[in-house]
């Protein structure tokens, strides 16, 4: 019996229901898929991650990879492997890439609904599938050669990696050290040493295409300190044709010189990856091409970045809701114990744990939370379709255009910091939980569960730094124009009366927390602006109350956001409940709308009164702990 389990339902009616992606399916880029297509695609993805991508999902955990330093090489369990070819063979990873490069291009809201449910059922199959997503970034930022380089990762299914983290750097990636000189004809020498690099050795595939930040060196104007010194460089595990892709024998020099030794994920190798030692290997030069012969290294791999933030926190969430639903599953036939109201009769019937109240909320908190971040992911998806209708349209340049890569970059912190945190804790302290004692066992799928999730408020930039980046470079740089949109929207929702009155309180309790954040991200600019040495008053170290609550308005954001999207859900549900086709729904959707109302409400009213304590803390903080001395801690 399959480990994962999937919530279709809510995807499409995300999708459909809520989202309206009928009104783009079918049209403008997305022509050759229509809705009844995407329909279709969703049933038989929600197949396959259920049996084939999730048959391997424990064994590979039980048997991960096993480095060979004599060969340098990690081969995958045999069970991994077929589901992996699984997932190639059905080849709907095609609908991430352009037409140029063999896709059929389809929106990023219905991409990310399919990444939802084989991140779930065995998130490194994604993560090793990485190709032709990357070859996309490798076929808009190259030149001739390079699309060349793009066309053969996707014809010829090789890996690829993105390289930034060095050992001494870490999160630093402008303090890299790793550096390229030039040889006369046209190629790089790479030289250095990177750490957790994802997907860096296989036996998966015939190559694997690095793409790789390093610093220029010996060449005049370039190679300067921080991250604008970087270039990307694509570096191949062995040598191809550039006009064929066929490998010519030839070994590269770039050597996975080990292999991490994780809590979970075990069987995605993440290596060490040494470039250009003379003692390594063959002692061969490690050479790669300079993408789009431009030095633009770290504009070029914001553009994985990116990606890669949302397929993490994508992971975080369905990881949440198999959690749930297994936890749900089990507490529907675990019996123990009588009724809290015949708790005094010794003689009472024993009955299943749902009918107990703390079980109760323990599920309501899991549903409300996994349906609220999967309308997370998919809304901040629909704001990626709308920036490839614009680049269809060559109207990348209109304010309209610019406004929907805001937002978008706005939301995805939130995706990947908010979704990824939420997901970790709530896995462990509910999901888990449910279980009892029989959670902490591996006949359960939980324990690994919680293993594998915790990377993810980790990779990609920790939660703290999705913070930063959140305030820093998506409200401050931005000036508030995306921030400000999107709290326009929420504002005109709790501005309308929708919802046969049933969600009055809950859009009171919207209306305060909305209040309460413009409040937040307010005292934080006055912070920040407190830090100005030049001003008369200005204290540079105030800055140091800003970086203590960055993460703050993160998860506070991510909470007035998720609630919005529930909200909006429960107004969708209840004109089914009310409307005119209410008599002839079944008892399934029934149930089903009834559920997102009461999601949505317990959402609103658990979390959203938080918030102001939240604000309180965050006005009341001081430099106390920064003045702190260290031996003191």
């Amino acid at each position: 019996m399959s480990h994962y389990k999937t919530n279709l339902r809510d995807i499409e009616f995300n999708l459909f229901e809520v989202l309206g992606r009928d009104e783009v399916l079918g049209t403008g880029p997305f022509a050759e898929i229509d809705g009844e297509t995407a329909r279709s695609i969703l049933a038989e993805v929600d197949r396959l991650a259920r049996e084939d991508l999730a048959a391997s999902y424990e064994d590979s955990d039980r048997h991960p990879p096993v480095f060979d330093p004599e060969t340098h090489e990690a081969p995958l369990p045999e069970s991994f492997t077929k589901s992996y070819r699984a997932w190639m063979d059905a080849e709907y990873w095609r609908l991430q890439i352009k037409e140029e490069l063999g896709g059929t291009p389809a929106p990023s809201s219905l991409n990310w609904a399919i990444a939802e449910m084989v991140l779930g059922s065995n998130a490194p199959i994604w993560m090793y599938a990485a190709g032709p997503a990357f070859a996309g970034v490798v076929h808009r930022n190259g030149n001739e050669r390079d699309r060349a380089i793009a066309s053969y990762i996707v014809d010829r299914e090789w890996g690829t990696t993105m390289v930034l983290t060095e050992p001494d750097a870490g999160s630093d990636v402008g303090a890299g050290r790793a550096k390229a000189t030039p040889n006369d004809d046209g190629t790089w020498n790479i030289e250095g040493v990177k750490r957790f690099i994802t997907s860096g050795e296989s036996d998966l595939q015939e190559n694997i295409v690095h793409l790789v930040l390093a610093r220029p060196s010996g060449v005049e104007g370039l190679g300067g300190p921080g991250t604008k010194g970087l270039s990307m460089f694509l570096v191949p595990k062995h040598h191809f044709d550039l006009e064929t892709g066929e490998l010519t024998g030839e070994r590269n020099g770039v050597y996975v010189t080990n292999v991490e030794h994780k809590m979970g994920i075990k069987v995605s190798n993440t290596c060490e990856l040494t470039f250009g030692d003379p003692a390594i290997g063959g002692g061969e030069p490690a050479r790669g091409y300079l993408l789009g012969e431009v030095h633009d290294g770290i504009a070029q791999m914001f553009q994985v970045i990116e990606n890669a933030r949302m397929m993490v926190g994508t992971k975080a969430i369905a990881t949440l809701s198999s959690g749930y639903l297994n936890a749900l599953d089990y507490a529907k036939s675990r019996v123990q114990g009588a009724d809290l109201t015949q708790s005094g009769d010794k003689t009472a019937p024993r009955v299943t744990i749902t009918h107990h109240p703390d079980v109760r909320r323990s599920l309501m908190v899991q549903k409300s939370f996994a349906e609220a971040m999967r309308a997370l992911v998919l809304y901040t998806a629909t704001w990626q379709d709308k920036v490839q209708v614009f680049e269809h349209e060559g109207t990348l340049g209109t304010d309209e255009a610019r406004l929907a890569s805001a937002v978008n970059d706005l939301l995805l912190p939130i995706v990947k910091g908010y979704g990824s945190e939420r997901s970790w804790v709530l896995l462990g302290t509910e999901s888990l939980q449910t279980f009892g004692g029989s959670g902490f066992l591996q006949e359960y799928p939980l324990e690994q569960y919680v293993r594998d999730a915790k990377i993810d408020t980790l990779y990609e930039g920790t939660t703290a730094i999705q913070g930063q980046d959140f305030f820093f470079r998506k409200i401050v740089k931005d000036q508030g124009a995306a921030l400000g949109h999107l709290a326009a929207q929420i504002q005109s929702f709790i501005d309308t009366e929708a919802g046969n009155g049933r969600l009055k309180v809950e859009r009171g309790l919207l209306a305060t927390a909305l209040e309460d954040a413009n409040t937040l991200v307010g005292h934080l600019i006055n912070d920040l602006m407190s830090a100005d040495p030049t001003s008369e008053t200005g204290d540079l170290r105030n800055i140091y109350k800003v970086g203590l609550n960055t993460s703050r308005l993160l998860m506070v954001l991510g909470d007035v956001v998720c609630a919005w999207l529930l909200l909006r859900q429960a107004e969708v549900a209840l004109q089914k409940l009310g409307g005119d086709g209410a008599g002839s729904l079944g008892v399934r959707d029934q149930a089903f709308y009834e559920g997102k109302v009461a999601a949505a409400q317990f959402f609103a009213q658990t979390n959203l009164p938080r918030i102001s304590a939240e604000v309180a803390i965050a006005q009341a903080t001081d430099l106390s702990v920064m003045d702190l001395a260290e031996e003191a801690f």
